[in-house]
């Protein structure tokens, strides 16, 4: 690292009009093709957007893995894996700062999708004709718990549209020169596009096109890093660049400065922060939900359990192989004569700001690939952000509480109406906000730390809302205010005591976001669980399962996968008729018919609840085995890895990738291998003036 106080500037590699090519032209390409193949599904294969079976488990679990692949899963990863070397925490959540950092980073993100298995089971089991997390909490406790809840969710979405933007947008600045502005207002512009004309169906579609783009673009930079490049070309070679860099450039805090050990004093803050931070991304994002609501009830928890353990391989793979390299490349230039002319910051170092920003990995793929590793990691950016802020879009449009508090007795298409105008407002709004944030020097790992500073309060209520009788309005009040109130405390004294004065910058610091994180999230579920305990409630969930009736009897039913999505088809009158069949069922004169519902919706209960319980056992599994028995003894261990060792751990790293990018790609083409090939054969008939079948 060169010892200059000053840093140079980020040469761009490409041409601003690369830039511009990408984020408008690549946004309205796929625009368009989701919008053909959305109108081919609906003219050719009739399925209700509103039937939970349209979303097979490998397309829910292909969605997850998409949206849960933010700018900060490849770019913060990358970062952490550049700064602090192999951390394992990191990938848990999605930033990587060493071999600790890189685990660190996935598994808070593995742990939390795991876990959101078991709500997906309780919301299908206790509210499965909800359309958002919202109507239960209305539903169950009333006006003040869901105003609380719609500005948490809210604020969800504000925090991961800021940082999707200012990522992506940093990104395409780094390597094009486009103006950050200007990338911040054009990014959401082609989402909203195929969002408010395709909606959740084509949300889905998108997500298995994006990962099919990034699990490719991935298995191109591995195989350059580890095999063809001639900066490193193998994986013992990278060993000994980061030997050297550990010589030269040690981290402070890992076990002999090394960035091939575990023993990272600071990956492990990063681990514990990346860990609640996660919890509050999954469990307050309506996204999320919306996946759990639109799928088949008994797959809900097998397609988060997949989804889960597939996205662990992204920041794992991408952040070993970009984000270590840019360690290994930056250092040695002794070793490499050729390379360092070509790092992007060549002679200095990344700036903090730099790094913050992301650019570890756009600055790694520049040297490995030249112009086309740049390429390749612009488009992989563009991918990660439009396809999680399609998420949002569809998130916010169902947070909307248009007929919840103004009109109560809208129609179903006013409902549709408003709610694309609202889109359209969102997705200038999400330009606007970023804009704002960039104004403040607010820059993506600003939004990482601080995510879980702000929502960890809401994440217990969140989850006892849909499983736990007892629970009162009053502990869930007293916790999310309370725990908000606390933790913002401990957010406050922590960064004074710890840091020495309170600013912007110290606020994002690892120990200050740790200690409001751990503080918002222990008070709010001692609050939530005591308070609800002094006068404990008994509640059946009987209102939370007549959601959907209650839905239809207001006039005009918005479907649970999107406010665009209508329930007009045949199957979706089919399914309001029997809901209303069942409901005039239960009354004098139809005993026996009653008892038989009864029945069955006993034995889907039934069967709901040990969806519930295998989902306990195997997160539970789960994350003793990422949390627990691998990380932490290779922690207290002081163990900084060998070369056999670090070779076989690069090893699990790829063929984790190459297995859950086969397992996302071809499930869902396996699961829906009939619908496909009716679709063609109908469009392939009509095409030739032969009519449907």
């Amino acid at each position: 690292m060169s010892s200059n106080s000053s840093y140079s500037e980020f040469k761009p590699l490409l041409a601003q009009g690369v830039g511009y090519g990408v984020v408008v032209g690549v946004g309205f390409f796929f625009a368009a093709v989701m919008l053909i193949l959305t109108t081919l599904q609906r003219k050719f294969f009739k399925f209700s957007p509103a039937s939970s079976e349209e979303f097979t488990p490998g397309l829910v679990c292909c969605g997850i893995v998409s949206a849960w692949t933010w700018s900060a899963t490849l770019l913060q990863s990358s970062t952490a894996a550049y700064t602090f070397g192999k951390h394992y925490f990191y990938f848990i959540h999605k930033v990587c700062i060493n071999s600790y950092g890189k685990a660190w980073y996935g598994v808070g993100g593995t742990i939390q999708v795991a876990m959101f298995g078991m709500v997906a089971s309780k919301v299908k089991q206790n509210a499965n004709g909800a359309h958002t997390f919202l109507e239960i909490v209305k539903v169950r406790f009333g006006t003040n718990a869901h105003i609380i809840f719609t500005m948490y969710a809210f604020l969800c979405i504000l925090l991961v549209c800021g940082s999707l933007l200012l990522g992506g947008a940093a990104t395409v600045n780094a390597l094009t020169g486009m103006n950050v502005i200007a990338a911040c207002f054009l990014l959401p512009i082609g989402i909203a596009v195929y969002v408010i004309f395709g909606g959740l169906r084509a949300t889905f579609i998108c997500d298995w096109s994006h990962t099919i783009i990034l699990f490719i673009i991935i298995y191109i930079f591995i195989f350059r890093a580890y095999g063809t490049s001639p900066a490193i070309g193998s994986v013992s070679k990278l060993y000994d660049l980061l030997e050297q860099a550990s010589i030269e450039t040690p981290v402070v805090g890992n076990q002999g400065g090394s960035y091939l050990t575990m023993k990272s004093n600071q990956g492990l803050v990063f681990g514990a922060v990346t860990i609640l931070s996660g919890f509050t991304g999954v469990f307050c994002d309506q996204g999320y939900w919306q996946r759990a609501i639109a799928s088949h009830p008994e797959s809900t928890t097998k397609a988060y359990m997949m989804g889960g353990i597939s996205w662990f391989a992204v920041p794992w793979a991408f952040a070993s192989c970009l984000g270590l390299s840019a360690r290994a490349l930056l250092n040695n230039a002794s070793l490499l004569p050729l390379r360092s002319p070509n790092f992007p910051t060549y002679p200095s170092p990344l700036s903090p700001s730099q790094s913050s920003a992301g650019l570890a990995a756009p600055a790694a793929a520049a040297v490995l690939m030249g112009k086309g590793g740049a390429i390749a990691v612009l488009l992989v950016v563009f991918m990660a952000v439009t396809s999680a802020a399609s998420a949002e879009l569809i998130g916010v449009s169902s947070l909307f509480i248009y007929r919840t508090y103004y009109r109560p007795n809208a129609t179903g298409d006013e409902i549709v109406r408003v709610s694309h105008y609202f889109i359209c407002f969102w997705a200038i709004w999400m330009g606007c906000w970023a804009t704002i944030l960039h104004a403040g020097n607010i820059d993506l790992g600003w939004l990482f730390y601080v995510q879980g500073v702000i929502l960890s309060p809401a994440v217990i209520p969140i989850g006892l809302t849909v499983s736990w009788p007892k629970l009162t309005e009053a502990g869930v009040l007293s916790g999310s205010i309370g725990g908000f109130c606390l933790g913002m405390l401990a957010w406050m004294i922590g960064c004074w005591k710890i840091n020495g004065q309170i600013n912007v910058l110290n606020l994002a610091e690892p120990y200050s976001a740790l200690c409001s994180s751990l503080a918002g999230l222990l008070f709010s579920g001692i609050l939530t669980v005591g308070v609800s305990l002094l006068n404990p409630a008994d509640y059946d969930f009987s209102g939370t399962r007549a959601i959907a009736t209650l839905e239809d009897t207001n006039g005009g039913e918005v479907s649970s996968g999107h406010v665009s999505d209508r329930v007009s088809d045949t199957e979706s009158q089919k399914e309001r008729k029997l809901t209303s069949e069942k409901s005039s069922l239960k009354q004098p004169g139809f005993d026996v018919i009653e008892i038989g519902l009864e029945i069955d919706e006993e034995q889907h209960i039934r069967s709901l609840k040990k969806v519930f319980l295998k989902a306990l056992i195997y997160s539970s599994i789960l994350t003793l085995i990422v949390v627990i028995i691998v990380p932490l003894p290779l922690y207290f261990s002081h163990y900084v890895f060998s070369k056999k060792f670090y070779t076989f751990w690069t090893a699990c790293s790829i063929i984790w990738a190459f297995a859950s990018g086969t397992f996302c790609i071809i499930l869902p083409l396996w699961e829906s291998r009939k619908e496909i090939g009716k679709i063609l054969s109908l469009a392939y008939r009509s095409i030739r003036g032969r009519g449907p079948l």
